[in-house]
């Protein structure tokens, strides 16, 4: 068989692009990575590694061929599941639970239905969204469940397995656009009177004020504080998920994403209340002695015998707040709009808010919050009409 074997440059290392026809006679590519520097003057070996790539190449082809066909006869369910075993290793242990409970359902759906992988069409995908509407999941939803299955498939695109990924050529679910609620000043006063002495006293003042997401507050330890340059950082979180069906806490020694991970002033008030909320654990640890659980020690979100507050309880007792209290219903989450929604009323630029609130990008930011920038929509409106002769 004729390969075509070139030199490729890219970041500052040599590629090889290996081009050839494959049994039915259509063009194929690969790049191949050589680990050579450009710089050194190492083209003269790149070259050399090229001949070895490219008879290596001709060597396994047949090989290859085996294992793409071999692998395009498998059911779909069953590829689903070999190809998340292989992707285990590449992913957080969250996001793979995660992976792995989309796919198990949609194993499920597929199973007995004996469509391989080379025999799947968009239809199939498709039915399996309309089934999942049927259901009654959102669109959110049914979007990770396409995001998930259209990765899968990606890898058996690039390995040659199939000829095109097939989940392009499925409608793409659409996203519900999702508005959050807020509190106001007063009632976010009100909050605080009511949550005095409550367990989640500390977590609630921490969420609303600095806008964290749950795992964020979850995640937080009394070393994050500097009360010295008064500075808190947000750098882990702890989140929950489903292992073999049962609840399984995950500390993470990271955030959500590179710009999650962020140093904020640490002001007096809250300074206080975090000094207060320490000598409330350090009584407690005085109190149980060698019963009180010592895993945890230098969170600040932990129940009175040094556990760790689960997020689910979180989210319920939030709840459970508010009502017996007569408080308007909120979510938790919606203490990170609040915050965002008093910093928008204060004239605070979008940008500010998206470092505040650790946003990856600008854009995140403004979809959420752009409905609420009332105060430059004012401006805008009180300029036009001055300069506007009705």
């Amino acid at each position: 068989m004729n390969i075509k074997a070139n030199l490729f440059v890219q970041r500052g290392l040599y590629y090889v692009i290996l081009n050839y026809r494959d049994s039915s006679n259509k063009r194929k590519q690969k790049w191949v990575a050589t680990g050579i520097q450009v710089k050194g003057n190492n083209k003269r070996l790149a070259n050399q590694k090229l001949e070895e790539i490219k008879q290596n190449y001709k060597n396994y082809l047949p090989i290859e061929k085996t294992f793409e066909k071999k692998e395009a006869e498998k059911y779909f369910e069953v590829y689903l599941n070999e190809w998340l075993d292989s992707y285990k290793n590449r992913i957080e242990e969250n996001t793979y639970y995660s992976y792995n409970a989309l796919i198990s359902k949609t194993t499920k759906y597929f199973e007995g239905k004996n469509i391989k992988l080379k025999d799947l069409k968009p239809i199939h995908i498709q039915k399996f969204y309309d089934y999942l509407f049927s259901l009654g999941l959102s669109g959110n939803t049914v979007l990770h469940y396409h995001a998930v299955i259209r990765k899968a498939l990606d890898s058996a695109f690039k390995f040659d397995i199939l000829p095109s990924n097939i989940a392009d050529k499925v409608e793409r679910p659409k996203k519900n656009q999702f508005i959050g609620d807020f509190y106001s000043v007063d009632e976010l006063e009100h909050l605080y009177q009511v949550a005095k002495g409550d367990p989640l006293e500390i977590v609630i003042l921490l969420a609303s004020f600095y806008g964290m997401r749950r795992s964020e507050v979850l995640g937080l330890k009394f070393s994050a504080f500097d009360t010295i340059n008064n500075t808190i950082t947000i750098k882990h979180k702890v989140i929950e998920t489903m292992v073999n069906g049962e609840r399984k806490i995950l500390l993470k020694d990271k955030t959500k994403n590179s710009s999650s991970y962020r140093s904020l002033p640490l002001v007096p008030k809250i300074k206080e209340a975090l000094l207060e909320h320490k000598n409330k654990i350090e009584n407690n640890m005085k109190l149980l002695g060698n019963t009180y659980n010592k895993k945890y020690l230098d969170y600040i979100c932990v129940d009175s015998t040094g556990k760790i507050f689960r997020p689910e309880y979180i989210t319920d007792h939030f709840s459970l707040l508010l009502k017996n209290n007569g408080l308007r219903h909120i979510r938790f989450h919606d203490l990170r709009h609040s915050a965002a929604t008093l910093l928008l009323a204060q004239n605070i630029p979008m940008k500010a808010i998206q470092e505040w609130l650790g946003h990856s990008t600008y854009s995140t930011t403004a979809n959420i919050y752009a409905h609420l920038e009332s105060n430059t929509k004012n401006i805008s409106a009180n300029v036009l009409a001055s300069a506007i002769n009705f």
